[in-house]
């Protein structure tokens, strides 16, 4: 078993503040039926610095798993069981659509904003280019994760990205991945498998992986080589990013959007409701 790593010199640049208001509490709200976190981009990277931090001082660490919410995944888990266990054994889910943070303001504890994966991967980057906290990148094509590696590392100067492998492989080759993942010692393994695929490999292997945190990203690889293309900021602001991306892919999405949309819009309302404050 590897030992943890040592918290990086460099770390000391990181202000103080910064790395206490990581430890501030924060709210969940049932958001279509899940519990989702009422944070910030900028409060997530900071649950992300003090998780990661804190799972290098453990030699048994296991990964949080982080999910994203957004209508496909509130969708399918309304159609398949399985799908919905899965998605519940996330330790945080966090809101990657526009819609719901529409339906969080409903609650007493509105999300403050969207924390779409395609934007937070930058927050996230910028963070552990300042901290020293290493990535893998899982998933895509091999030219798309390397490519979208070397996006990152060339925008954040400094950004560890300690190992890369493309999502292409059966499930009888996943306990030799995550022994090549374990032996680079990551903090953030981002896994970009589609979903619900995604999902189904960080439930299978979080024990197997040792990591602070494991999240998924969906395309999210594609969105930094600029394959993909994110629609205008009004469109974003609106929750119409989805329309965009119909637009620009209507044999792939068609199906998906007219299928899950309009599950998606009855569980947001219906099933929308607060919580409690984490304590």
């Amino acid at each position: 078993m590897h030992t943890a790593l040592s918290i990086p010199a460099r770390l000391e640049a990181v202000p103080a503040a910064e790395l206490q208001a990581a430890n501030d509490c924060y709210s969940e709200i049932s958001l279509g039926g899940f519990a989702t976190a009422c944070l910030s981009r900028e409060g997530l990277a900071r649950m992300m610095l003090q998780d990661c931090l804190h799972a290098r001082e453990n030699s048994d660490r296991r990964p949080k798993l982080i999910f994203a919410s957004n209508g496909h995944a509130i969708a399918l888990a309304a159609q398949d069981k399985a799908f919905r266990f899965t998605f519940e054994q996330a330790d945080i889910i966090h809101a990657d659509g526009q819609a719901a943070v529409f339906a969080s303001r409903m609650t007493k504890t509105p999300i403050p904003e969207r924390s779409a994966t395609t934007d937070f991967i930058h927050d996230a980057a910028k963070v552990a280019a300042q901290s020293g906290l290493r990535f893998f990148f899982l998933g895509s094509t091999e030219e798309t994760n390397a490519q979208a590696a070397r996006v990152l590392q060339e925008t954040y100067p400094g950004l560890q990205i300690v190992g890369r492998r493309h999502g292409y492989f059966g499930p009888d080759e996943e306990d030799e991945i995550c022994d090549e993942i374990n032996l680079t010692l990551p903090d953030v393994i981002w896994v970009g498998l589609s979903v619900p695929l995604e999902y189904e490999f960080s439930v299978r292997n979080k024990t197997r992986l040792r990591a602070g945190w494991l999240v998924t990203c969906g395309g999210c690889y594609n969105f930094l080589t600029g394959a993909y293309k994110r629609a205008p900021k009004w469109m974003q602001a609106a929750g119409l990013e989805w329309l965009f991306r119909l637009i620009h892919e209507p044999k792939r999405l068609f199906w998906r959007y007219a299928v899950t949309n309009p599950i998606a819009i009855f569980l947001l309302l219906t099933r929308t409701s607060s919580l409690h404050a984490a304590q």
